[in-house]
């Protein structure tokens, strides 16, 4: 361990008898520093703590200049010290005043050591201070030392909480918390808005003890909690397993959890950490600070969100070694605002939904396990809110508005009340649309409309019959996958389909396949970075590329459609080429079942969405392959304008109802009515009243739209004469305009068509 202390178990003894035993504070932070520098081979070591309105001070110092203590003071990112307090990771230099950080402080004389070796001393995720070790020799310090001074900064982070050297009431100062309104700035996760009290999630656990007496005791301590948090989650999965609708995309994740407490090299790691002097539960803190340093410049979303995943585990590990209820966080009584730096989705699931009405996140991910089950239990999310602990406090009255990336923190009177109204109508309106579910689907001239609903997630299958749907016109299959850390089995696939099938019942169900890639990552594949992944490597292309993928959700979907009626659609197609090599694996599966005796569908109906527009030019020879066309607007709108639909500056660029999207739409529509061909549009556009009655006006009988615009979207309908309509959009879809938007509210307000 180069000149480090072989046995850091005795040093950090000895500093946490020096901490609890009598004098100043001052006289024992000298000699805790006295210690460290000399255990080290330091010529200095110095110990900064953090005072109000983010300065660092000199507390201690063993090697600088005795008048720089409680003088020396920088501000966070200010100097080597405070660039360590700003980034909260470790900072190893062999020549610190060749750095571009390093600031020269006269009083210290520390311009005499040239190598620097600066950690975080971090209490309950914050940074409470800064530990340096310096030599007047140029070297770096190696990764043991690293972790030895990492190792003894959590003991000092205990012992400096613990003796209260900054008054706690001095660290709230300069806060911002106060009775007047804040407003942060996030990005969207889920859409929609909610109003409520906020409410904290489970706070870090603190770790009460850090340094063991023995460490046989701690390792035992270790392995109990280990069995005894495998058999929780265990539990857990039993439950849920029982629990009827959506309980297969919780057990996904629970899995996912199961297997890192499983995980021997975490396992490992945590023993290592005990071996150091630490007890079990500051074993625990430790590995898990390793882990946020070797993520810290990581941008795969995916490890990231892994990641959390280990967090939420050794944040329960902790609890269950420390004998507390390992579900800390709040009943919920109220409508609430559930306040976290981040959340899991095991932890989303303890909530009651029933009062939980939206999320404000410091991180968050638009991938994660949580935001895809938030999204399906339709509680609004707003993530990457900076300094949330700082605006926030337990109880304060919070809005939500994920629609425009914004959230009131004690909002005044009057935006409460807007709100308030705003979400009383909102309610209102879906207990209306709730209510009209049965009303026929027919427009005011006897046209009848299909109006089915797109789904992803088993919790969405209950909506199919509370909103009144003919069926599901895309259910999106990959969000199973992406909660899955491995490849679904086929049985696996084949039970979450069954399922599916038998909560809509005798209503048909789209299952279009895999569609990944892009902004859809999922574990078990490669993530290849690519310049414009939406065009990129991706849906059928994958599939194509790694043909078991689609063999074993083929598969799957035939296991589970025995008897029934299978429609299956294949996404991302560009030619005809790649459907009939779609085609051609359908058909090897259909053999497969013969082989085995296994029964099949009674029926199977095959389609394809129409996402790239090089597909409209094959128009007459897809109609001859294919039993049904679903028109994809979303990824087709912005390739037919060549435009990113994730840009900032060409969102408002291009309207949907630009007429030459309409003579597009009307001619592929026209196409399939003429080789009597259904065709669907389930895209985000068909989900919006005006353009809903566009598109039905151009001759789309069938509609697939979120559940909750399946209300408003029939609402439209039953009162639009479509005769009429269908010639005035006609009319329009031949000018040059830029949009016919406005022309359509005009022509809605003339008409009487509820938009």
């Amino acid at each position: 361990m180069s000149q480090f202390i072989s046995k850091p178990r005795i040093l950090l003894r000895r500093l946490h008898g020096i901490m609890g035993g009598g004098g100043s504070a001052d006289t024992r932070l000298k000699m805790l520093v006295r210690v460290i520098a000399q255990n080290m081979v330091a010529e200095v070591c110095s110990l900064y703590l953090t005072r109000a309105g983010g300065v660092l001070e000199l507390f201690a110092t063993e090697g600088l200049k005795e008048e720089a203590v409680h003088v020396t003071r920088l501000n966070v990112g200010q100097g080597l010290v405070g660039h360590v307090a700003e980034r909260g990771m470790p900072l190893n230099l062999s020549d610190a005043p060749s750095h571009p950080r390093f600031a020269y402080r006269p009083e210290t004389g520390e311009e005499l050591y040239h190598s620097f070796l600066g950690v975080p001393v971090i209490h309950r995720g914050s940074v409470r201070g800064v530990l340096v070790v310096q030599n007047v020799a140029t070297r770096r310090y190696s990764q043991e030392e690293i972790e030895v001074l990492q190792t003894i900064s959590m003991v000092i982070a205990e012992l400096i909480a613990s003796e209260n050297l900054v008054a706690a009431e001095e660290l709230k100062e300069d806060t911002g918390i106060a009775g007047q309104m804040v407003t942060l700035d996030g990005i969207r996760l889920v859409d929609g808005v909610g109003a409520g009290k906020a409410v904290y999630h489970n706070p870090v656990v603190e770790i009460t003890r850090t340094v063991s007496t023995s460490a046989g005791e701690e390792h035992q301590k270790m392995e109990t909690a280990l069995a005894t948090l495998r058999l929780k989650l265990s539990d857990m999965m039993d439950r849920t397993g029982a629990s009827g609708s959506g309980s297969d995309e919780h057990r996904d994740v629970l899995e996912a959890f199961s297997m890192f407490a499983h995980d021997r090299g975490w396992q490992k790691k945590l023993h290592e950490a005990i071996e150091t002097g630490l007890t079990a539960e500051a074993a625990i803190e430790r590995v898990q600070q390793q882990n946020r340093e070797r993520m810290a410049g990581v941008r795969d979303s995916y490890l990231r969100e892994r990641m959390q995943d280990l967090e939420d585990l050794g944040q329960r590990l902790i609890r269950i070694i420390q004998g507390v209820d390992e579900n800390l966080h709040e009943t919920l009584t109220e409508a609430s605002i559930l306040i976290a730096r981040n959340l899991s989705a095991t932890d989303l699931l303890d909530y009651d939904h029933q009062f939980l009405k939206g999320i404000l996140l410091e991180e968050g991910s638009p991938t994660s396990h949580t935001t895809i089950i938030a999204r399906a239990l339709d509680i609004p999310v707003l993530g990457r809110i900076s300094d949330l602990e700082k605006h926030v406090q337990n109880g304060d009255d919070v809005v939500l508005d994920a629609q425009t990336n914004h959230a009131f923190i004690r909002p005044t009177e009057d935006i409460l009340e807007t709100y308030l109204q705003a979400i009383k109508t909102h309610d209102q309106e879906v207990a209306a649309f709730a209510a009209e579910r049965d009303l026929a689907v027919v427009t005011k001239d006897g046209g009848s409309i299909d109006l089915m609903m797109n789904a992803g997630l088993l919790v969405d299958m209950p909506m199919l019959d509370k909103m009144g749907a003919c069926g599901i016109g895309l259910y999106r299959t990959e969000f199973h996958f992406m909660v899955s850390d491995t490849l679904p089995k086929v049985d696996e696939q084949a039970k979450i389909y069954t399922q599916v099938l038998d909560e809509a019942g005798d209503k048909p169900v789209v299952f279009r396949t895999l569609d990944v890639g892009g902004d859809k990552e999922v574990p078990f594949l490669p993530r290849v970075k690519e310049e414009n992944p939406a065009m990129g490597w991706r849906a059928i292309r994958i599939a194509l590329d790694r043909p078991a993928l689609l063999r074993y959700q083929l598969r799957a979907l035939l296991y589970a459609a025995a008897g029934r009626t299978l429609h299956v659609m294949f996404p991302m197609i560009a030619e005809v080429a790649e459907l009939k090599r779609c085609k051609a694996i359908l058909n090897k599966e259909l053999k497969r079942l013969e082989k085995y005796n296994r029964a099949g569908p009674l029926e199977i109906k095959v389609g394809c969405m129409l996402e790239v527009p090089s597909l409209a030019w094959q128009m007459d020879l897809l109609v001859k392959e294919i039993d049904f066309l679903s028109i994809g607007t979303n990824d087709l709108m912005q390739f037919f304008f060549a435009c990113d639909r994730s840009s900032p500056k060409l969102s408002n660029r291009y309207d949907l109802l630009a007429p030459p999207v309409l003579r597009f739409l009307h001619s592929v529509v026209s196409q399939c009515h003429a080789a009597n061909v259904p065709v669907t549009l389930c895209g985000e556009m068909g989900g919006r009243a005006i353009e809903a009655m566009a598109l039905v006006a151009l001759g789309l009988k069938r509609l697939s739209v979120s559940p909750s615009a399946v209300g408003p979207v029939r609402r439209m309908i039953r009162s639009l004469d479509l005769s009429h309509a269908s010639g005035y959009v006609k009319e329009l879809m031949d000018t040059d305009l830029h949009s016919i938007r406005d022309s359509l509210k005009n022509y809605a307000k003339d008409h009487n068509v509820i938009l």
